[in-house]
């Protein structure tokens, strides 16, 4: 009977966090936009008739046509394959990107609002990590990790894990300090109290208790850390320290068009409109989990 009533509960929560969500029309907008965008680069290289990195002299340099879209570019690749394949890596690392950076700030920020103990020196930690110059620090672990990750695990491979590590491992603070704030007002609340009064242990407290309760703003961080891992990406391998120039993503499309900037604006609109779109979107889409989640949301 019990268990009944506590499926009905959380089906009736589901029901209540739907209807908030679609009556957010930014985050349905930005919802669609990214599903279309994520099944576009999933599908869209198996459909395409086109392979991205298929060099064609002679139809290099050609504008928007029937045949290529988005046009060709030096080599005579086509635009829309390259584009489609540069997707796929790029969210590819975003969402690799995201799942590290929430595993980390989650993790610190549960352990130093829960155990008083802990949070003046996780915390001065995430103090530390703060101060950094997170530019520098990209491009000198770009710089010392590239070759050794590349002769391991090949270059495609060895970039993807080394952006990845690199990504999460200097964007987890934000979610700390958001965590741990939370955290500190829900330890103090009655539930809680009750629940470590009548001999819970530690563990199953934060897994009960606290983390269901943060969840609304870990989903808010990690919607904001694939956007930040996209952007991020997209500025290392624009910058050329991402990954080999053979290997498409939309950071490199725009650095190999920059060449090209006053004959052919349209290579470098079409990549940056694409980031644009799928930050846009997942920003909207973070706004409204936030709102659906919220309880006093839900009550207005």
């Amino acid at each position: 009977m019990i268990d009944q009533e506590n499926e009905e509960n959380i089906g009736s929560l589901y029901r209540d966090v739907w209807d908030q969500f679609k009556n957010h029309k930014g985050a349905l907008f930005g919802g669609v936009v990214f599903l279309t965008i994520i099944i576009a680069v999933i599908l869209g290289p198996f459909l395409w008739p086109f392979e991205a990195n298929a060099i064609d002299i002679r139809s290099r340099n050609q504008g928007p046509s029937f045949i290529h879209p988005f046009g060709t570019d030096q080599l005579g690749r086509d635009t829309l394959a390259r584009m489609l394949a540069g997707g796929r890596t790029s969210i590819a690392v975003g969402l690799c990107a995201m799942v590290l950076t929430i595993f980390l700030g989650t993790f610190i920020g549960v352990t130093a609002g829960f155990y008083k103990r802990l949070d003046g020196p996780l915390m001065r930690l995430t103090d530390l990590f703060l101060s950094l110059p997170l530019l520098p620090l990209l491009l000198v672990m770009m710089l010392l990790f590239r070759e050794p990750l590349s002769s391991a695990y090949g270059p495609e491979r060895g970039m993807f894990i080394l952006i990845v590590f690199a990504i999460g491992i200097t964007s987890w603070m934000p979610t700390a300090r958001i965590v741990r704030a939370d955290v500190l007002a829900l330890k103090e609340r009655e539930f809680v109290l009750a629940a470590i009064a009548s001999g819970s242990s530690n563990s199953l407290v934060v897994r009960r208790h606290i983390l269901p309760n943060v969840l609304s703003a870990i989903l808010v961080s990690a919607t904001l850390a694939i956007a930040n891992g996209i952007i991020t990406e997209s500025a290392l391998s624009f910058l050329g320290l991402g990954f080999p120039p053979d290997f498409p993503t939309w950071g490199r499309l725009l650095n190999d068009a920059v060449d090209y900037l006053q004959q052919y604006p349209e290579r470098v609109f079409w990549p940056g409109l694409l980031i644009s779109l799928t930050v846009l979107s997942v920003s909207y889409l973070g706004d409204g989990l936030r709102d659906a989640l919220d309880p006093r949301m839900r009550k207005r």
